[in-house]
């Protein structure tokens, strides 16, 4: 015997919704790796309704609209979107690359370890001013 009805996880959240469903079975990027504390924003767009080279924009997904949403607020780091959004981090770096894809949001990576300053230098610099 077998229960058509669908299966609730929690009276509040409703039946459960499986992760690839919301990434169209990806489980990577498509484009890029986005790291934890690369800054997301959303690009602005002349007059809101069409893309640059003037097609419709793409029909979103509740999650990428929630998610643009969030970055049309202001700049955020990936891990921050992931947090605020509710979605796992694996699921939001699928959707930020659709959404990159299409040209609605940009990423600015942080800088390496390797190529920042060496503390003593920083350091270097400060006495020098104090000096002056």
């Amino acid at each position: 015997m077998t229960d058509s009805t669908p299966h609730w996880y929690d009276d509040e959240a409703g039946p459960m919704v499986r992760l690839y469903a919301m990434t169209a079975g990806r489980a990577r990027p498509s484009s890029t790796a986005f790291e934890l504390m690369a800054v997301v924003r959303a690009e602005p767009r002349p007059g809101g309704e069409t893309r640059p080279d003037g097609d419709d924009p793409p029909a979103l997904s509740p999650e990428q609209q929630a998610i643009l949403a969030l970055c049309g607020e202001g700049p955020r780091p990936v891990a921050e979107i992931a947090s605020d959004s509710g979605l796992p981090l694996g699921v939001v770096r699928v959707l930020l690359s659709d959404l990159l894809a299409v040209g609605l949001i940009r990423v600015n990576r942080p800088v390496p370890p390797a190529q920042l300053p060496a503390a003593h230098l920083l350091k270097e610099v400060i006495d020098g001013l104090r000096a002056l």
